[in-house]
């Protein structure tokens, strides 16, 4: 069965979604692309994939659109739960915008691995950009990472390095409340380039860093409410757009914005 031509599917098949079977039922009066989902005995919904129109899996029962199939039973899969846990991410996300602490940060690094900046962005509440710099990361960066972000090493050999940037950014973020996605991925990469530095620096992020750090990534997986069945919990979700911190901040709280 080739997964990417539906025409060529059976009537009748067992699909694997995040490690736990889901039967699919073509009804007998059709040959569209279309089937009833069943976990065990336990009918989910129906899916219709739309491939001659906008190349989505429509999911009647809930009146949404997926770009998988996988993503469109893990729809069908959601807790009873779910509107009670949508309508707390919404009351989060209202909380959150409200806060005139609010700073949402972004870093573009050398990669995943021992991550380095090469990017950093933060803006206010509102999008207004605060602080866009590029830093010379003093170290190799990945051609994954340049593939994504597009900035090589020469681009960066005369920006300047953290340490240079760190006073404006430890003023800009003292005591404020830090939004990101991944909170912990660009926190992070924060300590890792503090404990590089000698002790002074050190000190003046002791003294001036946010007072609390807020990660969207897991209130935006639960809003989406892909459920994994492997995981039990809601799978997280790519937030998208291009690798520019700025922007990426831009698009968070658009995002937070869609959620409240």
């Amino acid at each position: 069965m080739d997964p990417d031509d539906v025409t060529e599917w059976d009537h009748w098949l067992d699909y694997l979604v995040d490690g736990a079977a889901v039967q699919l039922v073509r009804p007998s009066d059709t040959d569209r692309p279309t089937w009833a989902a069943y976990e065990e005995t336990r009918y989910l919904g129906t899916v219709h994939g739309q491939f001659d129109s906008d190349g989505r899996w429509h999911v009647q029962s809930l009146n949404e659109r997926h770009l998988s199939l996988d993503d469109a039973v893990r729809a069908l899969r959601r807790p009873a739960t779910w509107a009670a846990d949508r309508e707390r991410v919404r009351r989060w996300a209202r909380n959150t915008l409200s806060d005139p602490r609010l700073l949402v940060l972004d870093i573009q690094t050398t990669g995943l691995d021992t991550a380095w900046a090469v990017q950093i962005g933060v803006t206010d509440r509102d999008g207004n950009a605060l602080f866009d710099e590029l830093v010379n990361p003093l170290a190799d960066i990945t051609p994954e990472a340049t593939a994504l972000h597009g900035l090589a090493p020469n681009q960066l050999a005369s920006a300047p390095t953290f340490d240079t940037l760190l006073p404006d950014l430890a003023h800009l973020l003292a005591n404020q409340r830090c939004l990101a996605y991944n909170a912990d991925f660009d926190r992070a990469v924060l300590e890792r380039e503090i404990h590089r530095l000698p002790q002074p620096a050190r000190t003046t992020w002791a003294t001036l860093h946010p007072r609390t750090w807020t990660d969207v990534m897991a209130p935006y997986a639960a809003w989406k409410g892909l459920w994994s069945a492997r995981h039990c919990s809601y799978r997280y979700q790519p937030l998208g757009g291009i690798y520019d911190a700025v922007t990426n901040c831009r698009r968070l709280l658009t995002t937070m914005h869609r959620m409240r």
